[in-house]
Order: C-alpha cells, then structure tokens, then sequence
C-alpha cells in the first residue's frame, strides 16, 4: 500500500457540510487491491486481539460486531483503515464516528476519510492506520500503545486548552463562528467588524493596566488592603537579607511566592525554620526577583470566579494528595489513585494524572518521608503543593454555599482590580461565612483564570462559567456575523462577484473580496494572486474593517480543504460547464457539480441560493436546495423561470433588452442592458448573465432597485475595474483584447462577442493548459478555428506535465477539423506572440489574446499604447 496523499478539511466539503472536520487520505492499495481481507490468513483473528474495541463498530450490519463481520466476509483494506484510524483516536481520548471510503475513477486507489478533533493527530492517525493493517497482514507484532501516547501528546501540544475550549465550544452552540489565530490560544469569535479575540481567559475588554496591577501580587495586595479588603499579612522582599526581616515581622508559619509568578510556581508553604526559609527564598527567586512573604493561613483554598463583575462559579481546591491504609507506600498509592478512570492525560478528563516531580518529593522530605514510606491508615499525604487541577488537584464546587457578603466582596475586588474576568484565590475555614468573622483572607487575584475546576469539578455541580464569558462579549442584539455572499461556477465568477461587491460598497458598506487575481478590501488590492480558496476567505473574515463579505469560490479550494466559512447568506452558481474535468477525481459534470453544490449546501436554510435556469446542473441544485431559491435567465419564457415564478417565487430574467426582477405575476424593470458597460451595449450574453445573478443576488440582500441600477451603470469594465474580462485597447489602426478564457465555454462566449465585431482580419493568440483533457485541448482548436482569420498559438507556462509540442498539436488538430487554410505560427512567449499580432495588424483589425497569465499581457499592451501615444510605437 502507498499514500499518495494526506488533506485536512476544515470547512464544509464534498463528503460532509455538518462534519467540517476531515482527513481525506488518498490509499493506492496496488496488490491488494485483489485481496480482500477473507483471503489473508489470520488477520481478522490479529485485528481483533489488537484491537478488541472495534467490536463496537456497528458498520453496515448496523449491530455491534457489525465490523468484524465485515472483516471476516472480506472487505477491503481501505476499509478496514478507515475504522483503525477512527478506533485508535477514540482509544487516545478523542471520539470520532464519522467515516468513508470510497474507490475513485482509478482502479486499486481509494479516498479514505474520517473525522479528526485534533488536525495533527488526524494526519498521524492515517498514517498509523496504514502502518497497523501492514503489520497485521504481514503478521507482525506492533506496538499500538506507543501511537495512542503519541496522539495523547500531539494533542496536548496542540489543542486549546480547557479554558479556551469551553468558550470555543460556548460559541459553536450559540452559532457564532470562531477562527483560531496562531497555534496557541489566541482565537477570533465572529467575522469582520463584529469579531471579538480573546487569549485564553483575557479577552479584548481586559484592561491591561488591571493585567499588570493583578500580575504585581504587591501592588494587588496594597490596592485591596487600602479599600478594606482581608488579605494575608505579608511584605515583598529582593535579597537573602530581606529573609530575616520577613521572619521578624511576619512571623513563621510563612508561605514565600514569586511576585510575578502563575500557576503556582516557585510557590513553598508552611515554611516553619529559617533554613527552609532560606531555600524557598531562592526557589522564588528564580522565578521573579522580588518574592512575597506572607503569614501562612490555615485554612481550605478557594477560587472565587467573577466575570463581568459578577460572580458565577467557587470552587473549593485540593492538592493532589493521597490517603494511608498502613499497607501500600506512596509510590503505590499514587499509582492506585491514577487508575481512577477520572483521571487521564493532561486535559482529557475531568482529573489530570499525579506525577512525581521535584516540589511532590520536596514536600515529602519535609515530612521525613520518601516514595517507599506507608503512611499510616487513614493520613492524608499531600504530594503538590498547589491546588492546581493540572498537577493532579481536585476541586468542589461550593458556588451555591457562598455567603452573600463574601459574594459583594469578590465582586468589589473585581471592579477595584478592574478585570472582567477575575480569579479570587481565598484561604479561609468556609465561604459560608463572611471572610470578616471567620479570618478569611484573599492571597492574590488572578488575571487569567482557569476555567476546568468550574466546568468539570471532581464533585459537585458543573458551571457553564464560558457561558457568561460569551453573555458579556456578545450581549442581546450583538451580531457575530457579517453577511455572506459566496459565487461559483465554471464561468463567469469572477466578474459576477466584483459586480456584486460593487454595487455593495455603492450602498455604503466596506466589502471584503476575493477573486482569481487578488483579495481587495473596498478596491484595495490587498494580495495578489489567484485567492478563490479557504485561506483567502478567512483573509476577509478576519479583517476588522470588513461589514459585507463577497467571495469568490472555485472549485480548487473546495477540493483541497472544504470552504473557508461554515455556511454563507447567498450562494450564487454562474453555469456548470466541462472545465478541469479529469483532475482529483472530477471526471463528469455531476461530479463537478457534486464539488460546486457544497455551496449550495452550505447556505444558511433562510438564505438563498441564486441558479442559473438555463444550466440544467444548476436547476439540479435547485431542486435539492436545502435553502430558498431564486433563478436568473437569458429567455423570459424558460419554464423553470415559468413555473418557479408562478409558484411566487424570485427571478431575474432578460426581457425586451431589460434585466427585470420578477416576483410572482409583477416585474421590475431595473436597467436597459444597452445602458449597462459591462455588456458591451447588450451584445455579450455571457456578461448579460453575471448581470443577472449580480442583480439577483442585490435584490436578495434588499438593496433598492434604484440603487442597483446607479451601480450597473457606473461599474466600466477595464483593466483595472474588471482584469483579464474583455479588456479592449484602443490603437490607431487596430483594437486589442485580453480575456481570460480557457475553456470551451469561455471560448464559445468570445465567439458570441466576435460574431458582432465588423473586421477585415481577426486575429488570435492562445493556448492550451496541459491539465486538461487532450478533447479539451482540440475543442479550444476548434472553436479558434470558427472566429479567427489568423492564428498563433504561444505556449510557454501551464505545461502541467504535457510538453509544448504535445499541447501545440492537439490545438493544431481541432483547427485543421473545422479549417485547413487558416494561417497558424507558433511564437512560444506571450510578450513576443503579442508583438508579432500587432505588425500583422492592418486598419480596422480585432486581435484577442486569450490569456492565461492576465498581468503580463494587459502590462505588455498598456506598454505599447504609452509608445504609441509618445509617438514611439514600432512594429
């Protein structure tokens, strides 16, 4: 077995819009593709004592064993991967269910697909899965322990932690979609100008003056002492000398803890002789240069959460600890106690595993104890000296125990502070009672607090703490979101969506969009290059500025890692027509309109979906549409048009030379097409159609009709407003245009352009791109043959694994099927082919360079007509 290919799908794809989250592991199974599982000796008998779990895969029986069954019936090794990959994330603490496997156009090469939580884990996942069934057919011994550790701790490395999961989590339960921004914890809630970030538990409304004041425990300390607030008695000290004083004025018990300090680093307790007093000074010490020295309070350790001044949760916290039943050591205490099926690697579930370091063997020393002590029955040996849920601590919850004076306290402290998220650590017998009467004391505040030991306490009642995190940043009438407009199709999307954006920003919004040539805020240019995929949409996403979103959206990114938004408002689809067919699989126009519908399946079920009614795919679409839809014609009579409209329903249609709406039984006339630029004074069809779905998608979105209009009229195509669509150069003696057609049905709409130019020579520079079919290839021959007087054919880049010779000869075939007069020379470079068409020229010529590399041709002939104006133009 080989993989050819591993992709993370992150937005909604081919094989799921719900599930956004999949690897598609592309398998070639080469030799055994002829042998499925029933005829390798013993691998369903090694499969099952490997992993037994995959008995609860149901698979198509739909009963447990439902797998197995398969196994030993004989199913492919495709198969029986996808379900290992599955089965060894869930064995890792990561559940998944979702998966496919399905054979391509490709005998022996199969798509392997599964969900994954985790994208690093989901990529070893694959290749673990191909490396198990080859042990197991092979008859090896395979360690699949070490791979579940080994996702455990890819997982630990890259998940969000506890904290910002729960809010992430928060929010996809509230529909509000999230983008994380870096590999840590820094993530983007909603889109545009209604987003929100947070890092953690700080988030954009965390004053950074309360961050610096709560990370200064002494200044803490002083600001909360000053307004009447109990805290632990204590002074800050910078030397060994300080040491000394310390003692004399706190006073031993003492508890000594970095000033800048978390987590409870560096932190020593209970400190009762100057020779421990000494060394947990300079434990300190390498942590901050300035340590606290506090009276030691006894007491039980608290956490306190307050956020947006109010007070939601209160935990009551252990150290990890364990208790003495006068037969086993610590070591083997510590050993039972995490075999609590609670407690789990890192963050997996509600307890951490307890491990033994330098402060668990610290405390012990202390005690006179070791790992090989038994402590008597009975006696509780803490082995940590913070209470932290990472390090192995429990936690209660006590929230609904809280004394209503100590409530008013916290919240005070969190406003004194001036922190909307606040951590209150408190020692203290209870919180039942007021801090004031019970000797209570607040040892410091927290700017960042955890959030596990509220979410999931190791007893008590959980508290949905991210909850009012998300209350407080997106309060009632607060939008996430900004709308959605997403174009595809085969032709045509790019200038449907700059006319889209255009007659948006017109009615005063900052539209974000991407197209084949660049990603543009307003009509800014913000990266060049072809920008139709995920990434480029999360670019607008992203941007702050950005209020309306209009993306353009190929089929590329589709199939290469799902779309970059979970669902749009309007999602608009030009045409389905044979283009990049044979490529990833997409070898037949259904499958390409499989690729092009997961727009369509992403919109929003009270949005629209905007349809060609004269492509029968589209109309395909329609009918399975799981949203409202709309169609837009060239023929006002198309019965689709006909019958949706009698239905009520939304159209826009050309009609008597107008873009007209209708609706039902009535019309709104919007524009003459004669009066619209981009049609070329209505002699363009395939234009008139991006007018029609620009206008219908407008229409939808509830912009007036008037205003539509104004926009129509004053969006010129040009090189700069629309480059590479029918850009047309004025010379003296000849015109010359640049588009970007590249496939038959482009071609064909330059011929319907052409049929109405009078010239006494028309001539053509084209190309093939090697990535396509070899009929594709003599079609685009063909058609040139049809609408040229003269022909060059240039061919230097998008080879794609042909030669130039092979592509210039398919394009030589389909010209000589159609004409064997018509005059062909081969200039292989663009900038050369440009200038040789133009010392043809003669008065009155119409060259079109059908040009896959836009930039290069438009710079050339601009170029060309400086020289020209200069009076410097030579040919």
């Amino acid at each position: 077995m080989k993989i050819e290919n591993i992709q993370v799908l992150r937005g909604p794809n081919i094989w799921s819009v719900s599930r956004k989250k999949l690897i598609q592991m592309r398998l070639n199974l080469e030799e055994l593709e002829n042998q499925p599982t029933n005829t390798i000796d013993g691998f369903y008998e090694r499969l099952e004592k490997l992993i037994p779990t995959l008995y609860s895969h149901r698979c198509s029986p739909g009963v447990p064993g439902g797998f197995f069954q398969r196994v030993k019936a004989g199913t492919w090794m495709g198969h029986v991967i996808e379900h290992i990959a599955l089965e060894i994330q869930s064995l890792a603490g990561m559940e998944t269910g979702f998966g496919r496997t399905r054979e391509t156009k490709t005998p022996g090469i199969y798509n392997v697909v599964f969900t994954y939580l985790e994208e690093k884990v989901g990529i070893f996942a694959a290749e673990s899965s191909v490396k198990i069934a080859e042990a197991l057919i092979k008859g090896q011994d395979y360690d699949l322990e070490h791979d579940i550790q080994k996702m455990r701790e890819i997982r630990e490395n890259t998940r969000l932690g506890p904290s910002t999961g729960s809010i992430v989590e928060e929010a996809i339960a509230r529909d509000i979609p999230w983008i994380r921004l870096n590999n840590q914890s820094l993530v983007q809630l909603g889109y545009g100008k209604n987003q929100v970030r947070f890092r953690a538990t700080m988030t954009e409304k965390t004053s950074c003056i309360a961050v610096d004041i709560a990370s200064n425990k002494d200044e803490t300390k002083r600001l909360l002492l000053e307004q009447a607030i109990p805290v632990a008695k204590g002074i800050t000290i910078s030397s060994l000398e300080g040491v000394d004083e310390a003692i004399r004025k706190v006073g031993f018990p003492l508890v000594f803890k970095p000033l800048d300090g978390n987590h409870g680093r560096g932190i020593s307790i209970n400190i009762k002789t100057h020779e421990d007093a000494v060394e947990a000074y300079e434990f300190a010490a390498k942590i901050s240069r300035r340590v606290i020295v506090e009276r030691f309070v006894t007491g039980y350790d608290f956490r306190v959460l307050v956020i947006d001044n109010k007070m939601v949760a209160a935990a009551l916290r252990d150290p990890a600890h364990v208790k003495g039943d006068g037969i086993l050591t610590i070591q083997q205490l510590i050993d039972k106690e995490n075999e609590d099926p609670r407690r789990g690697y890192g963050h997996e579930n509600v307890l951490t595993l307890i491990s033994i370091d330098r402060d668990t063997l610290d405390l012990l020393e202390k005690k006179g104890y070791t790992l090989e002590t038994v402590p008597k029955k009975g006696e509780k040996v803490f082995v940590k000296s913070t209470a932290n849920l990472s390090t192995g601590g429990t936690s209660v919850d006590v929230t609904d125990h809280v004394h209503p004076q100590n409530v008013f306290i916290c919240e005070r402290i969190s406003k004194i502070i001036g922190l909307d998220i606040c951590g209150i650590d408190i020692m203290a017998e209870n919180l039942t009672e007021p801090l004031t009467e019970n000797g209570g004391v607040v040892l410091e505040v927290n700017a960042a607090p955890g959030f596990r030991m509220h979410i999931a306490p190791s007893e008590g009642l959980p508290r949905n703490v991210a909850g009012h995190v998300i209350d407080m940043l997106y309060p009632p009438g607060k939008s996430a979101r900004i709308p959605i407009i997403a174009i595809t199709g085969t032709n045509g999307k790019t200038t449907t969506t700059r006319l889209i954006a255009h007659i948006v920003k017109n009615n005063g919004h900052r539209v974000g969009f991407t197209t084949s040539d660049g990603i543009y805020v307003q009509n800014t240019m913000m990266l060049k290059g072809d920008t139709t995929g995920p990434v480029s949409s999360e670019f607008i996403l992203k941007d702050p500025t950005v209020d309306f979103a209009v993306l353009e959206t190929a089929r590329g990114g589709i199939l290469r890692a799902g779309l970059g938004f979970g669902f749009c408002d309007i999602g608009v689809v030009t045409n389905i027509q044979e283009d990049h067919l044979g490529l990833a699989d997409i070898h037949t126009l259904d499958d390409l309109t499989r690729v092009k519908g997961v727009v369509v399946d992403s919109i929003k079920k009270d949005g629209w979906a905007v349809l060609n009614a004269d492509n029968e795919y589209c109309v395909r679409m329609g009918k399975n549409a799981h949203c409202k839809v709309a169609y837009f014609s060239l023929h006002e009579n198309n019965p689709i048009i006909k019958s949706h409209c009698k239905k009520g329903g939304i159209a826009c249609i050309y009609e008597n030379g107008f873009i007209t709406i209708q609706k039902g039984d009535w019309k709104i006339r919007v524009q003459r097409t004669t009066l619209i630029p981009v049609t070329f004074g209505g002699t363009v069809p395939f234009m008139i159609e991006n007018v029609l779905a620009a206008t219908l998608a407008t229409f939808l979105c509830d912009f007036k009709t008037e205003d539509i209009k104004i926009s129509l009229e004053t969006f010129i195509p040009s090189a700069a407003q629309t480059p590479g669509r029918m850009n047309i150069f004025n010379f003296r003696d000849f015109r010359f245009m640049i588009d970007f057609a590249h496939n038959p049905a482009g071609f064909k709409g330059i011929k319907a352009f052409l049929d109405h130019i009078d010239s006494p020579l028309k001539i053509g520079i084209i190309a093939g791109t090697g990535d396509r079919r070899d009929e594709d290839i003599r079609e685009l021959g063909k058609l040139s043959a049809e609408m040229f007087d003269y022909i060059i054919i240039r061919q230097e880049k998008h080879l794609r694994g042909r030669t130039a010779e092979n592509i210039v000869g398919l394009l030589k075939e389909g010209i000589a099927s159609v004409n064997t007069t018509v005059p062909i020379e081969v200039v292989p470079k663009e900038i050369d082919a440009i200038k040789h068409s133009m010392s043809l020229a003669r008065p009155g010529t119409f060259i079109v360079a059908l040009s896959d590399v836009i930039d290069n041709a438009i710079e050339t002939v601009q170029n060309y007509q400086e020289q020209e104006r200069n009076g410097t133009f030579n040919m």
